[in-house]
């Protein structure tokens, strides 16, 4: 199978929401931004696939959050897990890689937003800081 066919699964922590993509599927991204951290609790880790190779298999709990003029953010009304992030239109879309089934096969490739993460904490592994504009490169 070629990473353009790989079928990841994922879902919330109750099982309300349970979807599956089809890859392939960009390196996980470690955003420290206000509005990840707001809604994770600390800094989102994120990977990226298409939005047409999605499939909810379960969308009962299933909810979305205009969290910006640009985008949506979608997680269980049930669990409050986030599970999504999408830009109006876009076809790509964000999947927080902790919603994925293991094993993934992915890494971490940068962090972004660096200079607005918590003061609570240090970002002290070797995965570098990267800006917006770098992630054109990482596109699935």
């Amino acid at each position: 199978m070629t990473k353009d066919q790989t079928l990841y699964t994922g879902g919330c922590l109750c099982g309300a929401v349970n979807y599956e993509i089809t890859g392939p599927l960009r390196p996980v991204v470690a955003c420290h931004c206000n509005q990840c951290r707001k809604t994770s609790g600390h800094y989102v880790a994120a990977t990226q696939g298409r939005w047409d190779r999605l499939h909810l298999k379960r969308e009962d709990g299933l909810a979305w959050f205009r969290s910006s003029e640009t985008a949506s953010r979608g997680f269980c009304r049930d669990c409050g897990s986030s599970l999504f992030w999408r830009r109006h239109g876009d076809e790509l879309f964000s999947i927080m890689a902790g919603t994925l089934d293991s094993p993934t096969g992915l890494s971490v490739a940068c962090h972004i937003y660096a200079d607005t993460k918590g003061d609570y904490y240090q970002i002290a592994d070797d995965v570098p800081v990267a800006g917006q504009d770098d992630l054109e490169a990482l596109r699935p």
